[in-house]
């Protein structure tokens, strides 16, 4: 039996999730949920943002369901609730994030390397006080997201834009031959370089153009922000991280909105969409993913909370989700 672990996290987290819970018992019943504990909630509990418990629920898992972490109470401290989550990723060999961006005309997808780069290089502090972060890619992680990037572009438009900034980094320009190897493989894909200073005024002015941009982790980081606030806002936004054999982990790319948690108003848009994302990728129920994402888009018209203007609940939109499902459904 397919198992899904749910962590829903911290801040409005919970509400969230019981949200994405009630979705995906809707549409893959069969399928068994699990909740350990992660971020704040498991420093609270366990002294650890990510308990070992928790590591072995995931492993055991088909797919992994998360809400935000993250805790001002914790902001300062040595151990945070952020580093249960980069924890995870490495423990999942969670590499490749896609992060989609849908809004009129754009229909883009970032592909970004995960667990590589800036924020898993060595860093430090010299004695002269200089303080450094490390930019590290061998090879193979950059063939293996690459690869990732070129078989999902197959999939969609046939375009496909690496990013970079080869003008300066030594990684960039090994990611850069990277992709030039690896490219004749894939004729059916259009490929194209772009330097990330340049991808990022792209996206602010014609996102249109973008299929599927492929990048390492830090440019992946920003740009995929970027193209989020271009198409509706980080609040709406969902995310995938894939591996290539254990589960996946899927969550909203927002974050825990400690200020509105408890009030019942926080909107659970992201995390539908990152559940409609589990539903297609990490159990292979494409037509449940894809029902999904439109029941997500026809609530939000319906029934808005108060961040895109409107006066629902989170359960009232999640309500009005399950709600499409079932018109969806009637023959």
């Amino acid at each position: 039996m397919a198992k899904v672990l749910l962590l829903a996290g911290d801040g409005i987290g919970p509400e969230i999730a019981a949200e994405a819970k009630l979705a995906l018992e809707r549409l893959a019943p069969g399928v068994e949920v699990e909740e350990a504990l992660i971020g704040a909630a498991a420093i609270r509990a366990t002294g650890s943002p990510l308990p070992d418990e928790t590591v072995a629920a995931a492993h055991a898992a088909t797919a992994v369901l998360k809400g935000p972490v993250g805790d001002p109470e914790f902001d300062a401290a040595d151990v945070r609730p952020e580093q249960g989550l980069l924890k995870l990723r490495a423990e999942l060999d969670a590499y490749a994030n896609l992060r989609p961006s849908v809004q009129g005309d754009v229909d883009l997808l970032i592909v970004r390397e995960l667990v590589g780069g800036l924020y898993f290089g060595a860093r430090g502090v010299r004695e002269d006080g200089t303080v450094f972060d490390t930019c590290e890619y061998h090879p193979d992680q950059v063939e293996r997201i690459v690869r990732r990037g070129f078989a999902l572009a197959e999939g969609r438009r046939g375009r496909l834009t690496s990013v970079d900034k080869a003008n300066v980094l030594d990684t960039s320009r090994l990611w850069r031959r990277v992709v030039d190897r690896v490219a004749p493989e894939y004729p059916d894909v259009q490929v194209e370089h772009m330097l990330v200073d340049n991808a990022a005024m792209q996206l602010a002015t014609s996102p249109e153009q973008f299929d599927v941009i492929v990048t390492e982790n830090m440019f992946g980081d920003i740009l995929s922000d970027l193209a989020a606030a271009v198409t509706g806002g980080l609040g709406l936004a969902p995310s995938a991280s894939l591996s290539d054999s254990g589960p996946g982990i899927f969550e909203p790319v927002h974050g825990s909105a400690p200020d509105i948690a408890g009030r019942g108003i926080a909107n659970p848009a992201a995390m539908l969409r990152s559940t409609a994302l589990l539903l297609e990728h990490g159990l292979g129920l494409y037509d449940e993913g894809r029902a999904l994402a439109r029941a997500v888009d026809a609530a939000l018209a319906l029934a808005p909370t108060p961040d895109l203007g409107g006066s629902a609940t989170t359960a009232e939109l999640g309500a009005k989700v399950r709600e499409q499902l079932e018109v969806e459904a009637r023959p």
